[in-house]
C-alpha cells in the first residue's frame, strides 16, 4: 500500500474512533452479516449487491447486520448504485416466512429525486417523508406535512455518503451531510424503536450497489418526542400517499390543513 493511501486510511480510522464510531464492514469478507450469497460478494474492500432482472427475486432481499439491534444511533455509509434501486433498512424486523426479507424503515437510495434518501417503510406505511420534506405522524397516523426545503442533488451513480440519525421517535436522513428529510413518528402502534439494520437488493430491472465505510456510533438513551410538546403547526398539510407498489413506490399529494 503507499503511504499516502496508509495515512489516508489511518487518519479515518482515528477521526472516526474519535467521533465514538465503530466499523460494522471488515472490508475483507461478509462476517457479522446474512445474505443470499447468490446476491452479495465483497470485491476490491466493498460489498456489492448484484442482480441480472425481473425473473431473478420473487421478493426485495437484504443483507442484515447480525451483530444487534439498534436503538438511538448514527450510521454512515458511502453507497454507489445502477439500475433499479436500494436502500438502507434500519429499526427493522424480520419476515418469518421469506428468508432475508425485511419491513420497516427505509433510507431509500432512489436516483428519482423526490425519492432519493427519503423515508420508505418497507412492508407497512410506504412513502412517509420524501426528499426536502419534513413531516410528523400523529397518534392517529396521519401523515403532516410541517416544512419543506429544496431537494438535495446527488447522482447516487457516484460515491455518497448516507447518514441516518435515529433518536426516540425522531429520524433524520442526509446525503453528504444535508439533511434529506426529517421524521417524528407519533403513531405508538406503527413506529419501530429499535431493530435490525440491513441493505436492500431490489426485485425487478437488474441494478447493483457497492458500499463501503460503514459506521455506527450509539446514541444515549431517550430523545422521545411526546404528541404535547410537538404540536403541529396550523399551516400544515396532510399528505396522501399512494399504497405502495411491489415493483416501486408510488408519488404522494398533498392536502391544506
Amino acid at each position: 500500500m503507499k503511504p499516502l493511501v496508509l495515512l489516508a486510511l489511518l487518519a479515518l480510522t482515528t477521526a472516526s474512533a474519535q467521533e465514538g464510531f465503530k466499523p460494522l464492514f471488515n472490508g475483507r469478507d461478509l462476517t457479522g452479516w446474512d445474505g443470499n450469497p447468490e446476491l452479495w460478494k465483497v470485491e476490491n474492500g466493498e460489498i456489492v449487491g448484484h442482480t441480472t432482472g425481473p425473473e431473478q427475486l420473487a421478493y426485495n432481499q437484504f443483507l442484515i447486520w447480525r451483530g444487534g439491534v439498534l436503538k438511538n444511533f448514527e450510521l454512515r455509509a458511502k453507497v454507489k448504485q445502477s439500475g433499479n434501486n436500494t436502500g438502507i433498512q434500519y429499526r427493522s424486523s424480520e419476515n418469518a416466512d421469506k428468508k432475508w426479507s425485511i419491513r420497516g424503515y427505509q433510507c431509500d437510495i432512489h436516483p428519482n429525486k423526490p425519492y432519493r434518501a427519503m423515508m420508505y417503510e418497507e412492508g407497512g406505511r410506504g412513502i412517509i417523508a420524501q426528499n426536502g420534506q419534513s413531516v410528523t405522524i400523529d397518534p392517529s397516523g396521519v401523515k403532516w406535512l410541517v416544512a419543506e426545503h429544496d431537494p438535495v442533488e446527488a447522482d447516487i451513480a457516484g460515491w455518497h455518503e448516507f447518514t441516518i440519525i435515529a433518536q426516540g421517535n425522531h429520524l433524520v436522513h442526509k446525503i453528504d451531510g444535508r439533511v434529506t428529510m426529517e421524521l417524528t413518528d407519533h403513531e405508538e402502534a406503527k413506529r419501530s424503536l429499535e431493530g435490525l439494520l440491513a441493505f436492500q437488493i431490489h426485485r425487478g430491472p437488474a441494478m447493483s450497489v457497492q458500499i463501503k465505510d460503514v459506521m455506527l456510533r450509539e446514541l444515549p438513551e431517550g430523545g422521545m418526542k411526546p404528541f404535547e410538546n410537538d404540536p403541529i403547526p396550523s399551516d400544515a398539510q396532510v399528505i396522501e400517499a399512494k399504497a405502495p407498489k411491489a415493483r416501486g413506490k408510488g408519488k404522494a399529494k398533498k392536502e391544506a390543513r
